[in-house]
């Protein structure tokens, strides 16, 4: 797998295992217990990738989604389905999302982002609005709605999330049924020269609801990462019956809500758990690699390895 997800396990386990040790040196009472706490977390996360060693599919191949889509994946990325994502999404701080499909990674030393593939079975999201929303009424909206969402947060241990602005203003394409959007973050109390996290949404609207692949990477990367992005929904296709364009207004299920939600208020309960995961890998790729580089050497070999024939 890449440097920045490698390191970041070995980094995790280095820190993980400094507590441990500072456990052991006659600290007791709250810190003993942070020790412990920091083992427990250091075992999920070696388990975790195991699960997702073990479960990986190596590209270049193809992957079904569920019965409604397929999904090419390249020669340098690796799909980690469920229920070995979940895990791995769990080691680092988020729920297991039923809805979720699984996760693309590279596995080039040079990339370090993450997609997060999900499925929606919202019905049918009509896309009318697109054709007059405000852009600044979006943004108002994704801003409230991630305030109302920061209590949850602070309430979980979480720090409080700040929204940024637009790194991509959202921009849907009617002939595709494809939106996308991106919005940079921050966790409150960051240091002021920290670039912070950058959720790059991807939506492909079906009949029967949507399928979301959702970059995560860092606000000065986010240039060089999204075609990666980009690419996946540009080779994610809708099986016969399950398009959009397939739908039937007498006997199919129509959303509650239409495509502005994927911009406003859905989205901003998403932008926390998208937030978790790319601090979780911004804090750890930071820190000296000094502890199991076996491990993670391990992993970048496996999924390095070519695909049998």
């Amino acid at each position: 797998m890449g440097k920045g997800f490698q390191g970041a396990l070995r980094a995790c386990a280095s820190a993980l295992a400094c507590a441990a040790v500072l456990g052991a040196t006659g600290l007791t009472g709250a810190t003993a217990a942070h020790a412990q706490q920091a083992s427990d977390r250091q075992q999920e996360m070696k388990q975790a990738w195991a699960a997702a060693k073990a479960a990986a599919r190596v590209g270049p191949t193809s992957i079904e989604l569920r019965d409604q889509a397929t999904l090419k994946i390249g020669k340098n990325e690796v799909f980690i389905p469920q229920p070995a994502a979940g895990q791995l999404m769990h080691a680092m701080g988020n729920s297991n999302n039923p809805d979720m499909l699984g996760l693309v990674m590279p596995t080039s030393d040079e990339d370090e982002w993450m997609v997060v593939a999900k499925y929606e079975a919202s019905g049918y999201i009509k896309d009318d609005d697109a054709r007059d929303w405000n852009v600044d009424d979006l943004y108002k909206s994704l801003k409230e709605g991630t305030a109302a969402a920061n209590e949850e947060r602070e309430k979980r241990g979480i720090p409080a999330l700040e929204i940024q602005g637009w790194v991509e203003r959202p921009h849907y394409d009617a002939a595709t049924h494809r939106l996308i959007w991106s919005m940079a973050a921050r966790s409150k109390g960051q240091p002021a020269d920290d670039p912070g996290a950058v959720n790059y949404n991807t939506y492909a609207l079906g009949r029967d609801g949507y399928i979301s692949l959702n970059l995560i990477t860092g606000r000065n990367h986010v240039d060089a990462d999204k075609p990666a992005v980009q690419k996946l929904l540009a080779d994610l296709d809708f099986k016969d019956g399950k398009r959009y364009t397939d739908f039937n207004a007498k006997t199919d299920k129509v959303a509650e809500y239409g495509l502005a939600a994927l911009v406003g208020g859905i989205a901003a309960k998403k932008l926390g758990l998208f937030a978790v995961i790319a601090a979780f890998l911004a804090k750890f790729a930071k820190v000296a690699i000094l502890a199991v580089a076996g491990f993670g050497a391990a992993i970048a070999k496996f999924f390095k390895r070519k695909p049998s024939a």
